[in-house]
């Protein structure tokens, strides 16, 4: 099986309720969130969750997991500003099926505190 790396920055919450899977799925979306954004580079990642997470609640993190390259071919790559800001936009009623489609473990390989 082939997959492809994805990236999803979080804050405490969120990262709380991946730790509750088992480290094998994101949390459904609440209804203020239509669209669940992983991103394509770590890059973009750090930067979400170190400029945006950090100063809305104290904590970012950045997880990174793979995901089976033929679910994934399904959905368009967008970018949401400049070309390194490239992301995948789930539909959240897509989210089981998502995280069906992820193989192994979501890990974390940043974290940021607040000074």
């Amino acid at each position: 099986m082939s997959t492809i790396t994805l990236w999803r920055p979080v804050g405490p919450k969120e990262l709380a309720l991946i730790e509750s899977s088992g480290m094998t799925a994101f949390p459904p979306r609440l209804p203020e969130q239509p669209i669940f954004y992983p991103v394509t580079t770590r890059a973009y990642a750090i930067k979400i969750a170190r400029d945006w997470n950090v100063p809305e609640s104290g904590a970012g993190f950045v997880t990174q997991f793979e995901v089976d390259a033929t679910y994934l071919a399904r959905y368009a790559v967008e970018t949401a500003g400049g070309r390194e800001h490239q992301e995948y936009w789930i539909p959240a009623e897509d989210m089981d099926a998502f995280n069906a489609a992820i193989v192994g473990l979501i890990q974390i390989v940043d974290s940021f505190t607040a000074p």
